[in-house]
């Protein structure tokens, strides 16, 4: 069984490509499903600030490897029967130990819009959109608090998203073709 790690700028296409993946009989494992349940714990209103509070809070106490090392389980378990794919890889500390842990049977993808086009995308998105300076901010954050571009580069495979949902999904398959 395979593990997908799907690694991108926020509002790059992420969710999209794990979509596709999903549609095609992946079980997916989405990281920042634990900031969103821990949001609901604490009864705090799912916004940039509140969340950017939890990644911070989670990572000092478990480290930048966080997300990776709190959604083990969740990958682990569907993983005996399915291929996983992971929605939201996030650090480079993140990729090592899904590299260490899985080897060969993990593949990165990472996914590419421009900053232009991400940050209109989010300030059109119903579920959670951001400002202008929220974008800018989250993309600040990622680059320089959470070593996001490791992951990036180090991907097996990239897509390029600037054009339409049409266009993601043909890519999308190119690289599922090229990973069977």
């Amino acid at each position: 069984m395979k593990v997908l790690a799907i690694v991108g700028m926020t509002g790059a296409g992420k969710s999209e490509v794990a979509r596709v993946f999903e549609e095609h009989g992946f079980k997916k494992v989405r990281f920042g499903d634990i900031t969103d349940e821990e949001l609901g714990n604490r009864g705090l209103e799912p916004n940039e600030e509140n969340e950017r509070r939890i990644r911070q809070q989670l990572r000092r106490k478990h480290g930048m490897a966080a997300y990776a090392k709190l959604n083990l389980p969740r990958i682990d378990s569907p993983l005996k029967s399915s291929n996983v794919v992971v929605d939201g890889l996030y650090s480079w500390e993140e990729y090592i130990l899904l590299k260490e842990r899985y080897g060969e049977r993990l593949s990165v993808i990472a996914v590419w819009a421009s900053p232009a086009t991400r940050h209109a995308r989010l300030g059109h998105r119903t579920k959670r959109p951001l400002t202008l300076e929220e974008a800018a901010g989250r993309d600040k954050s990622e680059i320089e608090s959470i070593n996001k571009g490791g992951p990036i580069a180090m991907a097996d495979f990239t897509i390029v998203n600037e054009n339409s949902m049409e266009e993601l999904k043909k890519e999308t398959e190119r690289v599922l073709a090229a990973l069977r």
